[in-house]
């Protein structure tokens, strides 16, 4: 294997999501591994700045009376139903971003409608709704983690 080879090989792995590549032939041997840190960092970084919205969505839901930021929100909640997410990932509002949103406040949605996409390892799930009626309020800004079971919109049937 020559020098020119083996560049490209380190260029196809860069761009790749292949972590990590070995090649023997003969008396050869390579090994080409690419850097981790710079995917901690991506993922460390945006659930710090999630834990206070988390938080607040979740007080929010849980105990009406006592709401900081959310005042307006409490005394609707009894009517309203909270789409939740099934998995933790990163919630997306749109299949792209030069995409519309899939649903906005003011739409009406009904059962099967996909309001939101959710990546999780590297796999992108699209979130159907469970229920019928107009969104209200989205919870999560785009782009931001989520963790299983928190708070997206809240629907009134």
């Amino acid at each position: 294997m020559d020098f020119k080879q083996i560049q490209e090989l380190i260029k196809m792995i860069n761009k790749s999501n292949i972590s990590e590549l070995s090649i023997e032939q003969d008396q050869f041997k390579i090994t080409i591994k690419q850097k981790d840190n710079e995917v901690q960092q991506i993922v460390t970084v945006p659930a710090m700045q999630a834990v206070q919205p988390v938080a607040v969505a979740q007080q929010a839901v849980a105990a009406p009376p006592a709401g900081n930021t959310p005042a307006a929100a409490p005394p609707v909640n009894s009517n309203l139903i909270t789409i939740k997410s099934p998995m933790i990932g990163t919630f997306y509002r749109s299949a792209g971003p030069d995409k519309a949103a899939f649903v906005n406040v003011g739409d009406e949605v009904v059962t099967g409608k996909v309001v939101c996409i959710i990546e999780a390892m590297k796999l992108f799930n699209e979130i159907e709704s469970e229920v019928s009626g107009k969104i209200v309020k989205v919870l999560v800004d785009d782009a931001s983690p989520v963790e299983y079971d928190q708070p997206l919109f809240l629907v009134e049937p």
